[in-house]
């Protein structure tokens, strides 16, 4: 059994898990086993198949974790000879054959990256400026075990142990939240109070009524899923060896959409630039 460390681009797909006729994650990971023979044509998933986690459609990972039986040859790079730029394997780890790489995760960590300019910058989307006291105290409240039943559309399985940290970095907010696992769009609606709440739109004192027992509506929408990247996830006793020459194609094909990406950006801030002189 081996497990493999996947970074992907989250938004090309429809999320993590294989669905018909849409182009998934693992959808696309079990296409290029397939074409590399690992996985027979008549399977529907690789032996001893699991993964940590599923995210959302255009939702991106550093450190989703998949493990499943495989012969010795399949290494990150061979496994990426078959997979599109979009995903990258870069490292792996033998296990033993109970592992399982969704219940034997300690600890997932998510971070989104809010847009947020503070008061002395000038909005590119028009929202009220984010006073940064307010967003620590806010995700400060939020963090310890609560029941988080108003801010997931999961009616079960709502209460977590959930541990925090906001960082500036320029014009955004990192916000990275970390628990054994987290209910469904729990994290994109906790970017979305921790935004609401450091804007001055609600008070602190609304985040107490999201956690209390009674239902809130409406509840805060889910933050835009683009910004989201599952960027570790935690396990006892693995040691995941990275694979030199997947690291490197990794980082040249997530480079030039970096690039991209940037470039994208530039022309739409000359647009605004120019639609917003004096």
């Amino acid at each position: 059994m081996r497990a493999f460390r996947l970074a992907y681009d989250g938004r090309p797909f429809y999320g993590f898990q294989r669905q018909p006729d849409v182009p998934t994650v693992e959808g696309t990971l079990f296409a290029a086993l397939r074409s590399l023979s690992v996985l027979p044509s008549d399977a529907h998933r690789p032996e001893g198949y699991a993964a940590a986690g599923r995210t959302d459609a255009g939702v991106s990972a550093v450190a989703q974790t998949v493990a499943f039986e495989c012969p010795d040859w399949l290494t990150p790079r061979a496994l990426n000879s078959e997979l599109p730029g979009t995903i990258r394997a870069w490292a792996s780890a033998d296990v033993a054959p109970e592992f399982h790489a969704t219940h034997h995760a300690v600890r997932r960590v998510y971070t989104y990256y809010l847009y947020a300019p503070q008061k002395e910058s000038r909005s590119l989307d028009g929202r009220p400026p984010v006073d940064d006291e307010r967003t620590t105290a806010a995700l400060d409240v939020l963090c310890g075990y609560n029941d988080f039943h108003n801010l997931t559309s999961d009616d079960h399985g709502t209460r977590r142990g959930l541990s925090g940290r906001v960082d500036r970095d320029g014009e955004w907010l990192v916000v990275e939240v970390a628990a054994g696992g987290f209910a469904r769009e729990l994290v994109r609606r906790l970017a979305s109070v921790v935004r609401i709440v450091g804007s001055g739109e609600r008070s602190a004192d609304w985040v107490d009524d999201l956690l209390g027992p009674e239902p809130v509506d409406p509840r805060p929408p889910p933050a835009p899923p683009e910004p989201l990247v599952l960027s570790d996830v935690r396990y006892r006793s693995v040691d995941f060896k990275r694979d030199p020459e997947a690291v490197d194609s990794g980082a040249v094909a997530f480079g030039e959409r970096a690039i991209e990406a940037l470039a994208r950006g530039r022309v739409s801030r000359t647009v605004v630039d120019r639609l917003t002189e004096k």
